[in-house]
């Protein structure tokens, strides 16, 4: 049985698609913040830090019958936290995921998972040895998310909205 809805295409974003991925992440933080999550808000994620990442050319969006389903950013960046983190394998190659963000309405089909499986073949076929990224610790859905992958909770930061934890996977 396929676990998976539509299965969306991925793709990096382009410049003419950034007032919809705009509206995709003011339309899941208004989500989140319906279910209790105060993860995002109008001081962050920005339409400058999502400009950023597509003028490095790091921005990606999940397409599903013309729509953009999912977004978010991949490099080796690490906020400057990062740094006081125990990472198992330091030495490794590794990347950085990004706000992962799903749109609402394509939510509870699988795009996140899908979305990840993408960020780890795109990674392995690039010689990257390693996925890092901080998941909100109030978000229940992104947590549960991250384990059933296999990625390893190292530890904790505090952002401006609270507690974060630290995950990490070897490929």
């Amino acid at each position: 049985m396929n676990d998976f809805y539509d299965a969306p295409a991925f793709r990096k974003a382009t410049r003419e698609e950034l007032p919809e991925i705009m509206n995709l992440f003011a339309d899941a933080t208004r989500h989140m913040d319906e279910l209790g999550i105060p993860q995002w808000d109008e001081r962050y994620p920005t339409a400058d830090d999502i400009s950023e990442d597509l003028a490095h050319n790091e921005l990606y969006v999940g397409i599903i019958h013309g729509a953009i389903a999912c977004s978010f950013t991949l490099n080796p960046r690490c906020d400057p936290e990062y740094a006081d983190a125990s990472w198992l394998y330091p030495s490794l190659n590794h990347s950085v995921i990004h706000r992962l963000c799903v749109h609402p309405d394509f939510q509870s089909q699988g795009v996140a998972k899908q979305a990840m499986h993408f960020v780890e073949s795109t990674l392995r076929s690039n010689g990257v040895q390693v996925v890092r990224l901080d998941a909100f610790s109030r978000n229940p859905y992104a947590l549960r998310l991250y384990e059933r992958l296999g990625y390893q909770k190292i530890g904790e930061v505090t952002f401006r909205k609270g507690v974060f934890y630290f995950y990490e996977k070897r490929l």
